[in-house]
């Protein structure tokens, strides 16, 4: 017969885990240096303008700007590995924000841009007999005789084979209709 296993006490359980040392989790500190390697490259893919607006230590700024020198795979590695631990050194929370900021107003400004674009296709289609009623409803500040001017030319301009340049007129007077408008987007 065995004799019967003998369990600590419930208290110096207790007192173990206290004692313990609670390290980080290797692969969050993974994911977070990869992390930073990718905000490194995002970094590096700004123009120099950008990149002097940015609020970001010397070092950091130059390292930047030599890694867009920099061509071969393995040379880049190590630069943009050297470029996380620099940005491990420092809050990284406002540098991820403006860059966010920048892809965002990019994003933005490319919606509304294919908005616009969308809507001059639907003034140029024939079928689409409603489109400048809509268009009117939505902006009722822009100037319709031009905007009927232009797209009988460009109709015109189409039928004939000529350069769309009314359609680009067109295209410039409904984009300012639309940026001056504040509810749009």
């Amino acid at each position: 017969m065995r004799p019967p296993i003998e369990e600590p006490p419930i208290q110096t359980i207790f007192l173990e885990e206290e004692e313990r040392v609670i390290r980080p989790n290797k692969s969050q500190l993974k994911r977070d240096a990869v992390a930073l390697v990718k905000l490194g490259k995002k970094l590096e893919s700004l123009d120099l303008a950008q990149l002097k607006r940015l609020p970001m230590s010397e070092e950091l700024r130059e390292s930047l700007i030599e890694g867009k020198a920099i061509h071969q795979n393995g040379a880049r590695k190590r630069h943009f590995k050297f470029i996380g631990k620099l940005l491990r050194e420092m809050d990284t929370e406002l540098l991820e924000k403006t860059i966010n900021d920048l892809e965002f107003g990019t994003a933005k400004a490319n919606a509304k841009f294919h908005k616009v674009e969308r809507w001059r296709d639907r003034l140029l289609d024939a079928e689409d007999v409603h489109a400048l009623d809509a268009w009117i409803e939505q902006y009722p500040k822009s100037n319709i005789s031009q905007i009927r001017q232009l797209i009988r030319n460009a109709i015109k301009e189409a039928q004939q084979n000529k350069p769309p340049k009314s359609s680009r007129a067109l295209f410039k007077v409904l984009r300012e209709a639309a940026e001056s408008t504040p509810a749009d987007i």
